[in-house]
């Protein structure tokens, strides 16, 4: 399998650089190196000081990088899907710009790198897989996307399939519009696989995500809240990179300001996220372009650690062989967490984000007895009975 290995961070702390160092890293260690951005900005090929192409190209030895090519890919992965929405729109009296207009989904460009990413991993020639992801907040809409899609398509598509079968001879004749034939919904059900296949990979064993960030109040408070966020949704982090460290040697009074400011969140840093490692990488000179550079770079990031070995934080989320479910939540509040039984399904809120928990057979029959949360892990225990409603 690949070590996947995904970049994340608010927007401009530098985790295309970050994401780029490591690819190149990777490569000059001798594993065979796939990036790919999920970012729709696509700076990637620029920090590079290289031109993406279609398919993953060879950029320096051992190191590939591929900028998907989004048209060709939505027609490859969903193009049933989208003639079916074209012709629907045009029986409706739209013209075809205006119909293929609208057959572009919000959020398929980064839907698509992702289903790309899962046939790059599938097809075994890579060691390492960097991905450049978006801005944080895009970031987790896109990781929950598959557990949430997964949650409507087993409710809605069954008993969409039966209807589309009763109905659409009248809803042919009365609506004068054509209904999806079943190979337009088969596409959609291999979408849905896909993206399940998508969120099995990126949460495996393999997988990891790494949050950069820059020493400031307001970054290290985002920082937080993703870290919570991801280990919600089951992704697991296994370090943090601190980007744009003023060195102390040699500061003037303005930068030795900066300096003591940077000193002071580091140490936050380093408290409110032991025990996962932070690599400080310093506030270069120059902007880092090109293999050179970024090589640089991750030198100074990770310095004599192995940034490509196996994880070893545990995963977000856990079942003991006494049925206890435990779920990571660093950083979150009680007044934040919010629980709820439905049928055989957990919902747990924290913040802004909520997750459907699918429980397993031996727990869905079982009534849940308390929830406590503490020191960032939300513990769950059951009773014998059945499940509560």
């Amino acid at each position: 399998m690949s070590r996947v290995l995904l970049f994340t961070g608010k927007g401009g702390v530098g985790k295309t650089t970050a994401a780029a160092a490591t690819a190149t890293l990777a490569a000059r260690s001798g594993h065979k190196t796939l990036v790919v951005s999920t970012d729709t900005a696509h700076s990637l090929a620029d920090t590079l000081g290289a031109t993406a192409g279609a398919e993953p190209t060879e950029v320096a030895p051992g190191l590939h990088l591929h900028q998907v090519d989004t048209q060709k890919a939505l027609e490859r992965q969903w193009g049933d899907l989208r003639d079916y929405a074209r012709g629907f729109f045009a029986e409706l009296g739209l013209d075809e710009v205006t119909a293929e207009e609208i057959t572009v989904l919000p959020g398929a460009e980064e839907v698509i790198a992702l289903l790309e990413l899962r046939e790059q991993a599938r097809s075994g020639r890579w060691d390492v897989i960097v991905i450049d992801c978006a801005p944080t907040a895009e970031t987790l809409r896109l990781l929950a996307l598959p557990e949430a899609l997964d949650w409507h398509v087993n409710r809605l598509l069954p008993v969409g399939r039966r209807l589309l079968r009763t109905l659409s001879p009248l809803i042919r004749r009365v609506a004068q519009v054509s209904v999806p034939e079943d190979h337009v919904v088969g596409a959609g059900e291999r979408l849905h696989r896909g993206l399940l296949e998508v969120r099995e990979l990126l949460t495996g064993p393999d997988a990891s995500v790494r949050l950069v960030l820059t020493p400031e109040a307001v970054v290290l408070a985002e920082a937080r809240r993703t870290l919570t966020s991801l280990s919600l949704y089951g992704y697991r982090v296994d370090a943090v990179i601190a980007n744009r460290v003023f060195p102390a040697e040699g500061a003037d009074p303005w930068r030795q300001g900066w300096v003591e400011a940077q000193a002071g969140h580091l140490a936050e840093v380093e408290q409110s996220f032991a025990p996962l490692p932070v690599h400080t990488v310093p506030y270069l000179d120059a902007e880092p372009v090109g293999p050179a550079a970024l090589a640089r770079v991750a030198e100074a990031m990770y310095g004599e650690s192995d940034p490509f070995a196996p994880p070893t934080v545990d995963p977000p989320l856990r079942i003991t062989p006494e049925g206890e479910l435990i779920l990571a939540l660093p950083f979150a509040e009680k007044g934040e967490v919010d629980l709820a039984r439905k049928g055989d399904e957990l919902i747990v809120n924290a913040g802004s984000y909520r997750r459907v928990l699918a429980l397993p057979a031996a727990l869905a029959r079982r009534s849940v007895r308390e929830a406590v949360l503490r020191d960032g892990l939300l513990r769950v225990r059951f009773q014998s009975g059945g499940p509560d409603d």
